[in-house]
């Protein structure tokens, strides 16, 4: 603390959680910085104005994890597909949407087919996925594909192609429908 010459701070996490054998855990300082116009006269003999911040970004995520473990998928989580980069701010808004009605929404930010994605979803242990193309945003509606039941019937179809012609498990429903029918699903209905 010696080299500051001026403003210093700190931000420290004053929350406490519990971590995954159940004992509380406190994370404390997280970042620090301030102004420190005398340092660098100290090793190159120039007067040079400084200021400058530390973040300690493994304790932060470390403490993120803990604080939101819905984060990091599970039976409470859905994934929206991303099936065409352009339609982005739409996949965000359904995302928010579901978001802001108490559904943990994951966004999928990786390139990959839909075929990809499902897989992704389905080895995360997500009961649903949000299935929406331009001709579903065009109608307004929005295809919901419940990866339980689907896992379920799968193991009663043989065919290939006739698991894909009658999608057993997946809907086409009006937009405004999404949150309620997403609900059903995760609650088991």
């Amino acid at each position: 603390l010696a080299y500051y010459t001026g403003p210093v701070y700190e931000a420290e996490l004053t929350f406490e959680v519990k971590d995954e054998k159940g004992e509380v855990t406190r994370f404390g300082s997280v970042a620090g910085g301030g102004r420190y116009d005398d340092l660098v006269d100290r090793f190159l003999g120039k007067v040079v104005p400084a200021t400058g911040a530390s973040m300690g970004v493994d304790r932060l995520l470390a403490a993120l994890e803990l604080a939101r473990p819905e984060a990091s998928g599970g039976p409470d989580s859905v994934l929206v597909v991303v099936m065409d980069p352009n339609f982005m701010a739409e996949y965000m808004g359904l995302a928010a949407e579901l978001r802001a009605a108490g559904v943990a929404a994951e966004l999928y930010m990786g390139e990959g087919r839909v075929g990809a994605q499902l897989r992704y979803a389905d080895r995360r242990g997500l009961p649903a996925v949000v299935i929406c193309g331009e001709n579903e945003f065009a109608s307004n509606e929005v295809s919901v594909k419940d990866l339980a039941v689907g896992r379920k019937l799968a193991q009663g179809m043989s065919d290939r192609k006739q698991w894909q012609e009658e999608r057993p498990a997946q809907v086409t429903i009006p937009r405004g429908e999404l949150v309620a029918t997403v609900r059903r699903i995760i609650d088991g209905e």
